[in-house]
């Protein structure tokens, strides 16, 4: 990661939006939009944005499954084949 080219200042962003949006997308890297020399934002491609969303969803999936296992909501593997098997006729 080529951190001093991924970190612009907000006026950089203002003058030159297209030429980031061509960037982000072409090199898939994010960059760090600064205001008064600090961070504020993030511009990432939408695919990376689209990939991250969908490891988070399935973050959140497994947490609530753990929360699950750990109150005792829980089913036997041979118990849940069965009741497959019985809705779909096998």
């Amino acid at each position: 990661m080529k951190l001093a080219e991924d970190i612009k200042p907000i006026t950089y962003m203002k003058t030159r939006s297209s030429e980031l949006i061509k960037t982000v997308g072409e090199n898939k890297r994010p960059i760090i939009i600064t205001q008064n020399g600090e961070a504020r934002a993030v511009l990432i491609d939408i695919d990376s944005y689209e990939k991250q969303k969908e490891a988070l969803l399935l973050l959140k999936i497994i947490a609530q499954g753990e929360e699950d296992i750990k109150a005792g909501r829980v089913t036997e593997q041979e118990t849940v084949f069965k009741k497959l098997d019985k809705k779909l006729g096998i």
